[in-house]
């Protein structure tokens, strides 16, 4: 049971209607006999395992804060959940293959940290935990949350709010577009070229691959705004885990702006403690002493960001074309931590020129292409596959190629026209910091349903059907 699913739609419809008719102290039990059905829904293997997290990191919660905090028990708990996520991802476990995984095992390992950090105390009561850890709307891709930050929400009474749950509705609309519309219609243009990457050369390359970055931007976007959208209609707010990426002039504001939650969790749990370490203690002081201010600061980062940028391509999976990817947006963003007293420098000289608007759009749209070339790594299922669409990326441009390309799927790339002037519009006024929704509702009632009868109806007319495969993240 999906987002973009008629039964996913129904089990929102009941699941709305009991909660609110439920008195309020009893509304989080709903809420959790909810999120069971959702995750049986996957299969029964996969709920048993994500059962079986639960209690074993419930009670490591509670093993680490009688333990004093002692650093023992976290390292251990720690250890035990990688551990658990290595031997998952390994083709002997391929017959459970529990959905969400990676997501809610990171939250499990956030948890028992901060428990160890007392900026939580360990949840007594196991019921109230599961609800934490298998929240329908987050449980399969995140976003990942702070148990401090939704707990109080996950167990407060709530009242129904009629412009939440508007919101709500606007949302989930909005991401159903993204993935049925423009996600799914796409797929029917870049899969076959993904495939081998046999045959296809320069812009041909250049024009899938710009495509791709489209398409996983509003398949996960996608996913996200539904799952705020079907958490704002239960009264509760989780993390945006975009804003608005492809506006970046730079790949560390990219990642900054892709995938909050999981750059969130990798700066608290990985970053910081990284830049504690003897080592990276050692060369600040070293560099101290030399009176090097620069090294003080750059090269304890560069250990930092290396190691961070490591764990998140093992996480994405044991794939080089994961660790490559990770490893290449690492590379970059590592880069520009070093050089940046030249960027400085070269900044300052002409500043009319480097401050310029023209100069920022230019800063756009090369961290557009270069993102868009990372997932040369991340979208094959070879290294062979990227190697080879790398190389006929760079051989001659082959226009007649591309024009003929186009030509073969002009209509599913008529059909995403719309939405995707839709979206361009919705983004640049997010990024110029407007509230979309807010602005919307000033408009005329009649002009307002008009709109939403005519988004159904795009929906329905130009929506794909590749959706039954799930969301490109499910993988993970």
């Amino acid at each position: 049971m999906t987002f973009t699913t008629i039964e996913f739609a129904v089990f929102m419809a009941v699941t709305f209607v009991i909660y609110y008719l439920t008195p309020g102290k009893f509304q989080w039990i709903i809420l959790l006999i909810a999120n069971g059905y959702f995750y049986y829904q996957t299969g029964w293997k996969s709920a048993l395992f994500l059962l079986a997290v639960v209690l074993v990191s419930y009670a490591c919660g509670i093993l680490i804060e009688k333990t004093g905090q002692k650093r023992y028990a976290v390292v251990a708990a720690v250890i035990l959940f990688v551990l658990l996520l290595c031997v998952m991802r390994m083709p002997f476990a391929s017959i459970i293959m529990p959905l969400g995984l990676s997501f809610y095992t990171l939250q499990c390992i956030g948890y028992c940290i901060e428990v160890h950090r007392q900026t939580v105390p360990a949840e007594k009561n196991l019921l109230k935990y599961a609800l934490y850890i298998s929240f329908f709307p987050h449980v399969l891709q995140g976003p990942f949350a702070d148990y401090k930050e939704l707990k109080d929400q996950l167990l407060s009474p709530h009242r129904f709010d009629y412009d939440m749950a508007l919101r709500g509705c606007y949302r989930i609309a909005f991401g159903l577009m993204k993935k049925l519309v423009i996600a799914d219609r796409i797929g029917y243009v870049v899969d076959q070229v993904y495939e081998t990457g046999e045959g296809y050369y320069g812009v041909t390359v250049l024009f899938v691959m710009v495509l791709y970055a489209i398409q996983l931007y509003t398949d996960f976007s996608g996913y996200m705004d539904m799952a705020v959208g079907s958490a704002l209609l239960l009264g509760i707010k989780i993390r945006e885990n975009f804003n608005v990426p492809y506006g970046s002039r730079s790949m560390s504001e990219f990642w900054r702006r892709w995938h909050i939650s999981l750059g969130l969790w990798f700066k608290n749990y990985v970053f910081y403690p990284v830049q504690r370490t003897k080592l990276c203690d050692k060369i600040r002081k070293t560099m101290k002493k030399k009176k090097n201010r620069y090294g003080m600061n750059v090269f304890p980062t560069a250990i930092s960001l290396t190691a961070v940028w490591t764990l998140i391509g093992l996480w994405h999976g044991f794939d080089w074309n994961y660790l490559c990817y990770d490893w290449f947006c690492g590379l970059i963003i590592i880069s520009a931590e070093l050089l940046k007293p030249v960027y400085d420098k070269v900044n300052q000289s002409a500043p009319k020129i480097f401050a310029s608007r023209w100069m920022d759009m230019l800063r756009v749209l090369r961290t557009f292409l270069l993102v868009s070339f990372s997932f040369l790594f991340f979208r094959p299922d070879t290294m062979k596959v990227t190697m080879r669409m790398m190389r006929n990326l760079f051989t001659q441009p082959y226009v007649y190629q591309a024009a003929e390309f186009i030509y073969w799927h002009v209509y599913d790339l008529f059909l995403i026209t719309v939405p995707l002037l839709i979206l361009g519009v919705v983004d640049g006024m997010k990024y110029k910091g407007i509230d979309v929704y807010e602005r919307f509702h000033r408009f005329p009632a009649v002009l307002r349903y008009a709109v939403y009868v005519g988004g159904i109806l795009l929906i329905y007319i130009a929506k794909g059907d590749m959706s039954s495969g799930g969301f490109a993240y499910y993988v993970f």
